[in-house]
């Protein structure tokens, strides 16, 4: 066997492997020998048809398959010969060569590329604090109550925040339309979410009250019939009801698990809470610094056959995330390329990650593998079957040891870096969105 290797550009490698026909040859005859002792033919006995028979009936057959056999053995023998880690499957393409004289075939791929772990020490690293304040809980407890929000109804007129129950008729130049009637629909006021002019149009009514509101459909608006078009709208008000906050007492304690009401307790476990988060939040956060800045030290050639592999990975979870929250299979074509930044991201930092782990000699440390799955199952009812759970399945268990994994790497890069502490506030890091605007 003949190998020469050729660098097309960056991380391609075109292979060329030249097989002699004696090799081949020797191969066909030997199957054809087996088949001889096996192969049943009209007119002769098992195992006794003459061997120039199965050549005449099998022979172009069995040199194919030897053919494909050898390409794929002599493949993976002349990579590892060649000290080459091909990144995904080879494009192969045979030769069109004169019968007896053998075989010659090309092999194009991607290889692994070479990741230099590059040095730290110059490198400036931010790593977020926080501190949740008294003033902090006393927002959250004020959330809590809206999520424990009750409506009654009230015999006043629609305010901000109210909402109402309407029966419409919208009419285009006097013409019913598709989608334009509707019964005992609630509009909350204030969410934005109706037509302009629509939940204006109800504050100030009562119930009982029939209006009638001339709009205008907005130009961008999803139904394409509809757009820009003059609408009327006939609307009978059912009912109006405002929104009643929970009071701060022992009821509101119970019904957040704190079973004897002490408001102390409950504020105790909501900040309990707000730390887990914010605990985990300041990880994330730290996580991503320190990955962009692998990114950004390390510029390399990122396979395309993992980058298609990942990114098909991804599309699959999505699709499955979407089935579960009860999307239709005609709605999940989700196309491949929508996925390939991530997952060129991902598969970037997995090639640099794993280099400094193996240069560094990084070890999973069992110990730190058992609290984060013991931090994940605290919050269950039964934390202890949550955690049999994930030591039941390997799969899962790989899971939590890769996160892992990714900490001590982070871990590693913060001792080689500058760390620079940056303050947020509980707000800044929970509810950035928010906060910028």
């Amino acid at each position: 066997m003949q190998v020469s290797v050729e660098n097309m550009s960056g991380i391609e490698r075109r292979l060329t492997v030249s097989i002699d026909e004696d090799r081949i040859n020797d191969a066909v005859q030997s199957k054809l020998k087996d088949l001889t002792k096996t192969v049943k033919l009209d007119g002769f006995r098992k195992g006794k048809v003459p061997m120039s028979v199965v050549k005449q009936q099998y022979g172009s057959r069995v040199r194919q398959e030897i053919i494909g056999d050898l390409i794929q053995s002599t493949f993976y023998e002349a990579v590892s010969n060649e000290k080459l880690r091909p990144a995904g499957l080879p494009d192969i393409n045979t030769k069109e060569m004169a019968p007896g004289k053998g075989l010659e075939y090309t092999a194009t791929f991607e290889v692994y590329p070479e990741v230099g772990i590059a040095s730290f020490a110059a490198e400036s690293i931010e790593k977020p604090v926080s501190e949740i304040s008294d003033a902090d809980v006393d927002k959250m407890v004020e959330i809590i109550r809206k999520q424990n929000m009750e409506w009654h109804e009230v015999d006043r007129a629609a305010e901000e925040g109210d909402k109402v129950s309407v029966d419409f008729r919208g009419t285009i130049e006097g013409e019913p339309f598709e989608g334009g009637e509707g019964k005992d629909m609630v509009v909350e006021l204030g969410q934005k979410r109706m037509i302009d002019g629509f939940e204006e149009g109800l504050k100030g009514a009562k119930a009982g009250d029939e209006l009638t509101l001339d709009l205008t459909f907005p130009e961008n608006y999803q139904v394409e019939d509809l757009k820009g078009k003059p609408v009327q709208f006939a609307i009978k008000v059912n009912r109006v009801e405002a929104p009643v906050l929970p009071e701060l007492n022992a009821d509101l304690a119970k019904k957040l698990g704190v079973e004897d009401g002490d408001l102390d307790k409950m504020r105790e476990e909501i900040r309990n809470n707000m730390q887990r988060e914010l605990d985990s939040k300041l990880k994330s956060k730290l996580k991503e610094g320190v990955m962009d800045k692998l990114m950004s030290l390390h510029p390399i050639d990122i396979p395309a056959a993992l980058v298609e592999e990942e990114a098909r990975l991804l599309a699959e979870q999505m699709k499955q995330n979407l089935a579960s929250q009860g999307m239709g299979q005609q709605e999940l074509n989700l196309p491949i390329d929508m996925f390939k930044g991530e997952a060129e991201k991902r598969v970037g930092l997995g090639l640099i990650m794993s280099e400094i782990v193996k240069q560094n000699d990084i070890k999973i440390d069992p110990e730190r593998v058992k609290k984060t799955i013991e931090n994940i199952a605290r919050p269950y009812e039964q934390p202890e079957e949550v955690i049999k759970w994930y030591y039941s399945d390997k799969r899962r268990l790989g899971e939590v040891e890769s996160l892992v994994l990714e900490e001590q790497v982070v871990d590693w890069v913060m001792e080689q870096a500058k760390v620079e502490e940056k303050s947020y506030n509980f707000d800044e890091l929970m509810n950035p969105k928010a906060t910028a605007e």
